[in-house]
């Protein structure tokens, strides 16, 4: 039996598997971002109730490949550890870790919308914008475990002809005008409000887009042109041939489908099947990608 868990800045989600990949017992508890000692309690309650002989974890934050350390902004307890070694240490059982889109990616390349692509690159639209590239049913990472994270890095600047004219914003990273700001759930909210100079939440931009509502629609429209050209040149760098997307703005179905269309409108090899479609497993992508990750 495996203990595998899904750990965000609010929950852990956190279920046993056994080993044909069924999930069995499960639970959800507040995440104890800052208490070292009550993050490991989670685990071993749960693996005395589960009988568990292994954990494997999803986790926001980055995780490098090489010396396991992970970085982590909203989970303080666990951010510049090796948090496999550690929390290994303290349970007494193996430990694997991996990125929290990263997991989504592998999850939905095993059992999900992207079976039988030989080359994922998935990616998050929500209060971030994040990704994860997996060839062959395993992650690729790069140095710092920093592999698939494309919403870092000045895509939008800031027009000397015409200062303000295009929407360039301060990312939290430091830099400013990356796709993070724009292309998350924030990010279409942000640019709602440059557009238009009005306070929307994404949910009244996107339905309001699918019913016509004129400056919703003029907002996504933007949007997809913003986002739409970097994931398609993205696409030709790495070669992937399919793209799941989770986070909030999945939900957002005819969103995400003029984002398709835009993507495949900006490829050089014409794409006649969707490429950029919603991810199918929803909240159990998480723990299925520990799963996966942990086999």
């Amino acid at each position: 039996m495996r203990l595998c868990a899904d750990v965000g800045g609010s929950f852990v989600d956190i279920a046993a598997f056994d080993d044909a990949g069924a999930i069995g017992w499960r639970r959800k508890v507040p995440t104890p971002v800052g208490d070292w000692a009550a993050f490991v309690t989670v685990f071993a309650d749960a693996l005395a109730v589960t009988k568990g002989d292994r954990v494997s974890i999803a986790t926001a934050g980055l995780v490098d490949p090489l010396s396991g350390i992970v970085t982590s902004a909203n989970i303080r307890c666990i951010d510049g550890q090796v948090l496999a070694d550690e929390l290994a240490r303290a349970l007494g059982v193996p430990v694997r870790v991996v990125n929290d889109a990263d997991a989504f990616v592998l999850a939905e390349a095993a059992r999900g919308v992207a079976i039988g692509h030989d080359r994922v690159f998935g990616i998050i639209l929500g209060t971030g914008v994040g990704g994860g590239l997996v060839e062959r049913g395993r992650i690729v990472s790069g140095a710092g475990g920093i592999g698939g994270e494309w919403g870092h890095g000045q895509v939008v600047h800031e027009s000397r002809i015409a200062p303000g004219a295009n929407p360039v914003f301060p990312c939290g990273c430091g830099l400013v005008g990356c796709l993070d700001t724009i292309g998350s759930a924030r990010g279409l909210e942000r640019l709602h409000r440059f557009l238009h100079g009005v306070e929307a939440a994404s949910i009244a931009i996107t339905e309001g887009a699918k019913a016509g509502e004129r400056r919703a629609a003029a907002t996504v429209d933007y949007w997809c042109d913003l986002v739409g050209g970097p994931l398609a040149m993205l696409l030709h760098a790495v070669s992937a041939t399919i793209v799941p997307v989770g986070g909030g703005l999945a939900n957002a179905t005819a969103l995400i489908a003029e984002l398709d269309g835009r993507v495949r409108a900006n490829l050089l090899t014409p794409a006649t099947a969707p490429i950029v479609v919603p991810g199918r497993l929803g909240e159990d992508a998480g723990l299925i990608g520990a799963f996966v990750a942990g086999a």
